[in-house]
């Protein structure tokens, strides 16, 4: 209202952040079980990476380290040490790693649940607070058993893992525990899907898109939850373009309007993983060469630092959105009736706009991910 551009793209980008909650996971288990990879693995980065938990065949973690979401520094994963070690005595463990900061709690062991972890999670869920088991290394239990028996069955095996880890919780104390069976260094097979859905299910609905948006693309379904949980909020930021197409100013409409898209789609590039650094990790990850990866992509936002300037680029080679976007301006020279329409039409080009980006970015998500994963790319 008092036409002042970059306080406006100020209001704009707090807005976008406000739409990122905090969220803070609590890794732990027993010494060696896999927490600090299990930790690289979920914010997918390798263990060399710059940033990356320390991982050993020993001890690692000695005392609660923050690992922040290279892309999302909100979502944070804690590496919290061995319970029952020394420093971090069973009895003493929830106190002194704070436990009321985290949201929920993953723990991990590389065999059989014990004594330790059970006692944790009968401390965590007095505490009200949530609890998940994971049996990790579960790539290296399917190697040895392919290699010690002449009959290998897969499923059998995996069912085996998950009868013994429960039929140990039971024991315990446990009536229906479950466990969730997961590799580190292939979250696309086992469990990791059924743990991503429960813990989906079962948190909060304000911090469901922060755990969804920070999930690495290990299928196609999370790709499309993650463009469906976008295409939702498209709507709001149509609102919001259509509110600043009320101001009666020259190109304060478009400025705001632009900005709104420089800093959605550069989230969407983000949570898709298509920006560099992302598909550089991915690319180690897998051993499948950048320059493969690369060459699937079809949109010219991938790869890129979105700009307003490229935004106006890509959105000239747009017939039908560029001309809604020139009719707004136009449009609200008419007397009377110019700012109704003009809100109107800058609505609709927004809506659209950021529909186009979104579904082409979505597309290149899951062509990247066919090819990081071997498979014959359909989209």
């Amino acid at each position: 209202m008092n036409n002042d551009i970059a306080a406006a793209a100020a209001k704009i980008q707090k807005y976008s952040e406000k739409q990122n909650n905090p969220l803070s996971i609590a890794i732990t288990g027993e010494s060696g079980s896999g927490k600090s990879t299990f930790v690289n693995a979920i914010r997918g980065i390798d263990h060399d990476d710059d940033g990356a938990a320390p991982t050993g065949c020993v001890e690692t973690t000695m005392e609660a380290t923050a690992y922040p979401h290279p892309n999302f520094p909100k979502v944070t994963f804690w590496d919290l040490p061995g319970i029952g070690t020394t420093n971090f005595p069973a009895h003493q463990y929830l106190k002194k790693v704070k436990f009321e900061k985290f949201d929920f709690f993953i723990i991990i062991s590389a065999d059989r649940f014990r004594e330790n972890d059970v006692k944790l999670a009968q401390k965590i869920q007095k505490m009200k607070k949530k609890f998940y088991f994971v049996r990790s290394k579960i790539d290296h239990n399917i190697q040895d058993e392919k290699k010690n028996q002449r009959d290998f069955n897969e499923e059998m095996t995996l069912k085996h893992i998950r009868d013994y880890c429960i039929q140990g919780l039971q024991q315990q104390g446990f009536e229906a525990p479950q466990v969730f069976l997961v590799s580190s260094f292939e979250l696309h097979l086992y469990d990791f899907s059924l743990l991503h859905e429960t813990l989906e299910r079962e948190l909060p609905a304000h911090k469901r898109d922060a755990l969804l948006f920070t999930t690495p693309n290990i299928n196609n379904e999370i790709i499309n939850k993650k463009k469906e949980a976008f295409k939702a909020k498209i709507k709001y930021l149509s609102l919001l373009s259509a509110a600043a197409a009320g101001v009666p100013v020259p190109v304060f409409s478009a400025t705001v309007d632009l900005g709104i898209m420089a800093a959605v789609v550069m989230t969407y590039v983000l949570v898709f993983g298509l920006d560099k650094p992302s598909l550089q990790r991915l690319a180690d990850r897998t051993d499948v060469p950048y320059g493969a990866l690369v060459a699937v992509i079809k949109s010219p936002l991938a790869l890129e630092k979105i700009t307003v300037d490229l935004l106006l680029k890509v959105i000239s080679l747009m017939t039908a959105e560029g001309a809604l976007m020139a009719a707004e301006e136009v449009s609200r020279f008419i007397p009377l009736f110019g700012i109704p329409v003009a809100m109107g039409l800058s609505f609709a080009a927004t809506y659209r706009i950021l529909s186009v980006f979104l579904n082409s970015l979505a597309e290149d998500a899951q062509r990247v991910l066919e090819k990081a994963l071997g498979l014959e790319t359909s989209v």
